[in-house]
């Protein structure tokens, strides 16, 4: 088993670049699927969740060559509609093939999504939607079947909660459908309107109105297109907070500086000083951090429930008491246990954890839960005084690349053993 070996104390100072947004690529690798022709993704991380959607690809019949952070993609209709169980359990977020498999080949068939660290992943939003625009669905010992005979049609869809999974399947499914679809209370993340960026590229008709409403003008077919994923929003708030925690100075390049508003002014009420110019962050941090009254998750424009362990973690040596509202995940604060090894004081109930800030930090063994939660661990091992060792890394590899050589240009201490 992969490890990262931290000594901590080290404040970190330099400036580093920002990979893709992961949350971005994988959608884009599904809805390569619905295109003919070579597809060229530029600026694609290099992630196990990277290398489990193009495994996907290829058992699918799909042939790709990945050239360091190029990915270029020969589509076509897929020889088999089918996910087998292993591979769907290789990617947490594998159901995103459902629509564009659908859209392309008339019919879809995957396992029963399971649940994950963070809670179930029930994709009843999905179902409900793909039904909406012609597919039927059957359930078969763990497996649904998915069909379209006559073709998808478009339609009027109200999702009940604007799922990011969701609104990304409706979009590549109704791509390709006859007819005109309506998207209501869709997600507004900004990889959704990447992905639809990508779409838009190869010749789909899709209007965002960015006010949660979609309008797919479905088209017969889609050519290929070249594409440059957006920074990972995510990444950049993990290298601020292991900033903030260690008193740090840095500078963050290739960043959307407007996907970033609602983490900078958490950061800010921090006492951090942040200067956002070009696509650059420029990080301060004070030598304590202050202490935040409360802060909750919530769907984009809000707080991302995937920086929700970074800015935790980082509270944990503020100045005062914090409190953290998650309404996202249900069982998002499953690494909290692993954090408190370091001495950290976080009190949790249900949604809702309290954090007493520490002055100090103390180095421990400890392991991952889960991909943000690991992270957290990262963060308290940068603060905290002595060695720490943290396992089961492969949840952090899943959405970070490099993390630890990153994070030695900005001078910490920390290898991979």
């Amino acid at each position: 088993m992969q490890n990262l070996l931290i000594i901590g104390g080290n404040r970190l100072q330099g400036a580093i670049d920002i990979h893709g947004a992961k949350n971005s690529v994988l959608p884009i690798i599904s809805a390569s699927i619905l295109m003919n022709g070579k597809n060229v993704i530029h600026n694609c991380p290099d992630l196990s969740d990277v290398t489990a959607a193009l495994k996907i690809l290829g058992f699918l019949g799909i042939k790709y060559v990945r050239n360091g952070s190029d990915i270029a993609i020969t589509s076509r209709k897929p020889t088999k509609f089918t996910i087998p169980d292993e591979l769907m359990r290789s990617m947490r977020s594998s159901v995103m093939f459902l629509g564009s498999i659908l859209a392309r080949c008339g019919k879809a068939t995957i396992s029963t999504p399971g649940g994950c660290m963070l809670g179930p992943r029930p994709i009843d939003i999905h179902i409900k939607a793909l039904k909406k625009l012609g597919a039927s669905v059957k359930e078969e010992g763990g497996t649904l079947n998915f069909s379209a005979d006559n073709g998808l049609v478009g339609t009027e869809i109200f999702l009940d909660f604007p799922s990011v999974g969701a609104t990304e399947n409706v979009i590549m499914a109704a791509t390709l459908a006859s007819g005109v679809t309506t998207l209501h209370n869709a997600a507004l993340e900004p990889e959704i309107g990447d992905l639809i960026s990508f779409l838009n590229g190869a010749g789909a008709n899709i209007y965002d109105s960015g006010n949660g409403t979609v309008i797919i003008y479905g088209v017969n077919k889609l050519s290929s297109t070249e594409h440059i994923v957006i920074p990972d929003r995510i990444e950049a708030a993990t290298y601020m907070a292991a900033a903030a925690v260690t008193g740090g100075n840095i500078k963050l390049n290739g960043i959307e500086n407007r996907y970033m508003t609602a983490v900078n002014n958490a950061f800010i009420k921090m006492g951090c000083n942040i200067v956002c110019k070009d696509k650059t962050i420029a990080f301060d941090a004070p030598s304590r951090l202050k202490s935040i009254d409360f802060i909750k998750s919530e769907v984009y424009p809000g707080f991302p429930t995937d920086a929700g362990p970074l800015i935790i973690s980082a509270l944990c040596t503020a100045e005062g008491r914090s409190v953290f509202c998650e309404k996202i995940f249900q069982n998002r604060y499953v690494f909290v246990n692993e954090l408190s090894r370091f001495g950290a004081d976080i009190s949790c109930d249900k949604t809702i954890a309290a954090i007493e800030g520490k002055e100090k930090l103390y180095g421990v063994h400890c392991n991952c839960t889960d991909l943000r939660g690991g992270a957290a661990l990262i963060i308290a091992a940068l603060k905290a005084e002595g060695k720490s060792r943290i396992g089961n890394i492969c949840h952090i590899k899943r959405g970070y690349q490099d993390i630890a050589k990153n994070l030695r240009l900005l001078g910490a201490d920390i290898k991979e053993v």
